[in-house]
């Protein structure tokens, strides 16, 4: 039985479209609620970091680096 490879490309299309189906799923589940529509995709844009319309990121990822702070800076 022959081994299927997928490209990369391929694998990070799929993620991208499995986070998707989520997030709307979750929208929906939160309008459902009684929240606004508007109000419920900040909420889950937040949570999986993504971006809403031209909203910037209102705090950055803790878990991102800070290229300006060394450890010494830190300690």
């Amino acid at each position: 039985m022959a081994k299927k490879t997928a490209t990369i490309e391929e694998v990070l299309a799929a993620i991208e479209t499995a986070r998707d189906k989520v997030m709307a799923d979750e929208v929906k589940s939160l309008t459902k609620l009684g929240i606004p529509k508007a109000m419920a995709y900040q909420m889950i844009a937040s949570r999986f970091h993504q971006k809403v319309g031209t909203q910037e990121e209102a705090e950055p990822d803790p878990f991102e680096g800070n290229p300006t702070t060394s450890w010494e800076e830190i300690s």
